[in-house]
């Protein structure tokens, strides 16, 4: 991979895990019924949508730079919004809103827009403070 587009992680193959995993976890909370009470009394609904594609895509931009593949990530995560919102549709249990799909597009372009600020840094600061330069 081009030297610009992936940072310098010392441990880039457990984050990218923990990243997979995050993402495991929205898929999860969007369709399982356990999921909906678990957040439901800690915050607005569409505040947790946004705040979990925010932090997918702070997630992924720490480990690729570049604007295309940043493009591909979150086009991958507000793709992924939309399914879950249809699914959810679907089951029965759950209801289809679009807000939510909104709310999920704004929490993916609010992640985009930090790293964009710098926030693509955090993981790179983590490791530092944490376990010293490399």
């Amino acid at each position: 991979m081009d030297s610009k587009q992936t940072t310098k992680l010392r441990f880039h193959p457990a984050w990218v895990f923990v990243g997979w995993a995050m993402v495991c976890l929205v898929v999860y909370m969007s369709l399982s019924t356990l999921g909906a009470e678990a957040v439901s009394g800690l915050l607005n609904d569409k505040i947790t949508h946004m705040l979990g594609y925010f932090c997918l895509m702070l997630w992924f931009a720490q480990f690729y730079k570049a604007n295309g593949t940043r493009m591909f990530y979150s086009c991958l995560f507000i793709a992924m919004g939309v399914a879950l919102e249809y699914l959810q549709g679907l089951g029965g249990t759950r209801m289809f809103e679009v807000a939510d799909m909104v709310a999920n597009t704004a929490g993916v372009l609010l992640g985009w827009l930090f790293a964009a600020m710098g926030m693509d840094r955090l993981l790179l600061w983590f490791e530092a403070k944490v376990f010293g330069k490399p």
